[in-house]
């Protein structure tokens, strides 16, 4: 891996890892384009622009990470619950479904729910809340139910949880935000499970290209989140539906 090669894949994951568009998917795509191979280097170099994606999201909410929001947080690690228990039974059948064209048929699949979900959206700020600690402990949970999806690959665990929050009476930005907060955990194990797994492989990877990584996918990351708040205050996910849907054809169509 390069320089330039980190450089490209820490911000496609700071740009995608927060948006309905599968960070995943776009990293495999990309990979394959640029040539990357898939062994311990790049092992190493996932795990630290997750990392980096993270520490985003903690500086950008710092303010919820404190002991005065233990609600909140006890909402968020119970919807973490479901994917985490999902994801460490099945991770074997999991990895299996990692193919092109499975991503390719997902990304086209949740930009369809997307315009659907959009298409009957109403957005009644007397029914529809706008604060994520006024979720109820019931909400969190169906949150967390439907982020399961995520663990298909080009679902997306940002389209996800978005799209669940949406449909039990969320409005734009507060699914967002829910969305963000719940990559903490969800992130931070499967960033921990990595880090366990492959941590031998840092030994054989080149630090510079780690640390532009890690400074790329943070700064990135970090942007895209305040982009996104400001992006929904005017505008709805269909612009991100019908990305899905474009991006999923044409990755049938080069890779078939």
């Amino acid at each position: 891996m390069t320089i330039l090669d980190s450089i490209i894949l820490g911000a496609i994951e700071g740009f995608t890892e927060f948006l309905p568009i599968s960070s995943t998917g776009h990293l495999i795509v990309a990979s394959e384009f640029l040539g990357v191979d898939q062994n311990s280097v790049t092992n190493a170099y996932h795990v630290i622009i997750q990392f980096a994606a993270i520490l985003a999201v903690i500086l950008n909410y710092r303010e919820k990470f404190t002991l005065k929001k233990i609600d909140l947080w006890t909402k968020i690690f119970l919807a973490f619950i479901p994917i985490g228990a999902v994801g460490f039974i099945f991770a074997d059948q999991i990895k299996a479904l990692f193919t092109t064209q499975i991503v390719a048929i997902m990304f086209i699949v949740g930009g369809v729910i997307f315009l659907i979900v959009e298409k009957f959206f109403i957005a009644d700020k007397q029914h529809t809340i706008d604060d994520i600690e006024e979720i109820t402990l019931k909400q969190s949970m169906i949150i967390g139910f439907a982020q399961v999806f995520a663990l298909i690959p080009g679902t997306s665990r940002a389209g996800s949880t978005i799209i669940g929050a949406l449909l039990i009476g969320l409005s734009r930005k507060a699914s967002a935000e829910f969305s963000f907060l719940l990559a903490f955990p969800v992130m931070s194990a499967v960033t921990a499970y990595d880090l366990l797994k492959h941590y031998k492989d840092f030994s054989d990877a080149n630090l510079i290209t780690l640390g532009v990584g890690f400074v790329v996918a943070f700064f990135v990351a970090y942007l895209t989140i305040k982009l996104f708040l400001v992006f929904l205050e005017k505008f709805t996910f269909v612009a991100f539906g019908v990305y899905r849907i474009i991006f999923g054809v044409v990755l049938l169509i080069l890779f078939n």
